[in-house]
């Protein structure tokens, strides 16, 4: 009894009395968590895009016989990997501006937006950094060396016999990493990002409906992500075929 009261606390009456996700309840969820899902998708494919390009380089970087770039690029992955991504984000929100004001001697700010997508592509780059360095080191010696038989050049040899192949293997990594990267950016929402996460925060701080909130959130996310995979499958079915 004690335990239905309790529950009975946290839902949503509708206007004869029962308790349940009533109409109006998803009439004012649905469209703040459409434009979190807005928010969420923008951060993480601009993440994703520009965490591939960091990521490529440093992958390159990792295999590379230069012990400079190598060593930079394996700190980088040290560093990302090795701390939260709630940590991260809360540094380059706060602490950074903090450290380029006292640098600067006047006041320097990062808005939310800015800070996610910071977080999101240093992550992204990390992971996908050690993606394009197995890749890179899949393709076969011997492809490499047939390449200079036929007097290419290392830059053509890269371009033309080595990316490709490479590429190819990566792609199933790749579309992971970014629905990892969709699923990270509920963690933005420490720093006010208003994400489908953050959505969810302010209904409920309004409300307080804990409940039925973060049960749509939880579904909204669940078919977002199923779909996502969805793709997934039907990208890496038509890549091996």
């Amino acid at each position: 009894m004690a335990a239905q009261l309790h529950l009975a606390a946290w839902l949503p009456e509708s206007p004869d009395g029962s308790e349940c996700m009533n109409s109006e309840f998803l009439a004012t969820i649905i469209p703040m968590l459409m434009r979190g899902l807005k928010v969420t998708m923008q951060v993480a494919l601009i993440g994703i895009a520009l965490g591939f390009a960091l990521g490529s380089l440093s992958g390159y970087a990792l295999q590379s016989k230069n012990k400079i770039a190598r060593g930079i690029a394996n700190i980088y992955v040290w560093i990302i990997r090795g701390t939260p991504i709630v940590v991260q984000a809360l540094y380059v929100f706060f602490a950074v501006p903090a450290l380029v004001t006292l640098i600067k001697g006047e006041r320097f700010t990062i808005d939310c937006m800015t800070a996610g997508i910071i977080v999101i592509t240093l992550n992204a780059g990390a992971f996908i950094s050690e993606l394009v360095k197995g890749a890179l080191e899949s393709v076969e010696l011997g492809q490499r060396e047939a390449g200079l038989a036929l007097g290419l050049t290392k830059g053509q040899i890269l371009r033309h016999v080595v990316i490709p192949p490479a590429f190819k293997s990566m792609i199933p990594g790749l579309f992971n990493q970014f629905i990892i990267s969709v699923k990270d950016t509920a963690l933005l929402s420490v720093i006010t990002v208003n994400d489908i996460t953050r959505q969810t925060q302010n209904y409920v701080a309004r409300t307080y409906n804990t409940l039925p909130a973060y049960t749509a959130c939880a579904l909204f996310y669940l078919i977002l992500l199923s779909l996502l995979m969805i793709i997934q499958k039907i990208v890496e079915s038509r890549v091996k075929s």
